[in-house]
């Protein structure tokens, strides 16, 4: 149980100094284009969307093939 706290808050930590963009994305946004900055950001939310997607379908088929098997 303490070891599973102590990788939590080591993970917290170390989060804390972590940066959320590349150095590439940074310098293209920080660079004053807006559209540049703006098809950025649209590439990242398209990028964002398909790993949802895949997840959610798995876990509709999870849900599905459960609830088949309790039938």
């Amino acid at each position: 149980m303490y070891k599973k706290l102590i990788v939590l808050a080591l993970l917290f930590f170390f989060s804390l100094n972590m940066s959320a963009q590349c150095a590439m994305c940074k310098a293209v946004v920080e660079g004053g284009n807006e559209t540049v900055a703006e098809g950025v950001n649209n590439g990242i939310t398209y990028l964002m969307v398909f790993p949802y997607l895949l997840v959610g379908v798995l876990f509709y088929f999870i849900y599905r093939h459960k609830k088949k098997g309790k039938a």
